[in-house]
């Protein structure tokens, strides 16, 4: 059994040394635990850091992609070097790498094929009220959403078996944590949560500049994604008000219709089928959606099986095959 520990890096020179310091070598259930650093287009020399600091394996990209890209790549590399489970952590040391062991525990059970480690928002001391208030309502929009039951659903610290990383496809640029945990909700991935220890903050996130910031760019994935999985019932939902607006309208036309007098009251006929044709328009690309749904579900299949066939056929990782004969030439030079 192997276990590859994962760290997506941007400008983390200063910060990864403390963050492998904590990573253990070995860990109850696996034969051999490797690190693995990608380096998403660093300016402050991290990769040459992670390779002096004895990692394993370093996937570099010459320019910034985003921690998402990142983060599969990651998963990728991972799968290619041979990995039974993956665990995600932080470059800044914001977990505490002892519960490497209980985060694996229910993969190694066979009781979850993903486990995510709970911060507990609720009592942590550094996030402000207003951190704390967003995170838990955020966390309990994304737990309607994936119709899973996590209750720290931004956390990073996160272990996957092989057959949950072979199915994740993750198609966002700014995090992949929203995105992966409301596939696996509506897929048959086992998904399993365990509370987990923190270190105080080394810094503050890169990942966005303000907290509403990061709660547009959270909102924005969550509809997407949601959207991706479930296009009809957003489409409904989304012709109801128009539907029920041009019915009123057109109902109010009919009850003038009919009584004594003039009747008039063209324009709610002609607002209201408006409204209606709108409604009906919402339904006939909801319909479409969800064909279209189909053939990516079928388009998610068949990635799934090249990726086991690279694996078969011993296809090294992008980028590292390159990154690590250099790394030889450079060390037989010396």
């Amino acid at each position: 059994m192997k276990l590859v520990i994962q760290i997506p890096c941007l400008d983390e020179a200063e910060t990864l040394p403390a963050t492998l310091a904590a990573l253990p070598r070995e860990v109850p259930g696996f034969d051999t635990v490797e690190w693995l650093v990608v380096d998403d287009g660093s300016t402050d020399g991290t990769a040459g850091v992670a390779r002096d600091l004895g990692v394993d394996h370093v996937v570099r990209f010459p320019q910034n992609k985003g921690l998402a890209v990142a983060f599969q790549a990651g998963l990728d590399a991972a799968l290619k070097l041979g990995a039974d489970v993956i665990v995600n952590t932080d470059a800044d040391n914001q977990y505490d790498a002892r519960d490497i062991e209980l985060l694996v525990g229910p993969v190694l059970a066979g009781r979850a094929d993903i486990v995510i480690g709970d911060r507990r928002v609720r009592d942590h001391a550094e996030f402000s009220r207003v951190k704390r208030v967003l995170q838990r309502w955020g966390s309990w929009v994304v737990r309607q959403a994936s119709g899973t039951d996590v209750p720290d659903t931004t956390s990073g610290f996160r272990a996957y078996n092989r057959e949950a990383a072979l199915r994740l496809n993750v198609v966002s640029r700014f995090s992949y944590t929203l995105e992966t945990l409301i596939q696996a909700g509506k897929s048959d991935i086992a998904v399993a949560h365990v509370p987990v220890r923190t270190n105080p903050k080394a810094r503050e996130s890169r990942l966005f500049r303000s907290t509403w910031q990061y709660v547009v760019r959270s909102v924005e994935t969550i509809l997407r994604v949601y959207a991706l999985y479930e296009p009809l019932r957003i489409f409904l939902w989304l012709a109801v008000l128009p539907g029920l607006a041009g019915l009123v309208l057109i109902g109010r036309f009919a009850w003038y219709l009919f009584q004594p007098g003039p009747t008039g009251h063209v324009q709610s006929l002609v607002i209201g089928g408006v409204l209606l044709l709108l409604a009906f328009q919402l339904v006939a690309l909801g319909i479409l959606a969800d064909l279209l749904r189909g053939n990516r579900v079928l388009a998610e299949r068949t990635l799934q099986r090249v990726r086991r066939l690279e694996l078969e056929a011993g296809v090294e990782p992008d980028s590292l095959a390159a990154l690590e004969a250099a790394e030889r030439d450079r060390v037989g030079r010396r």
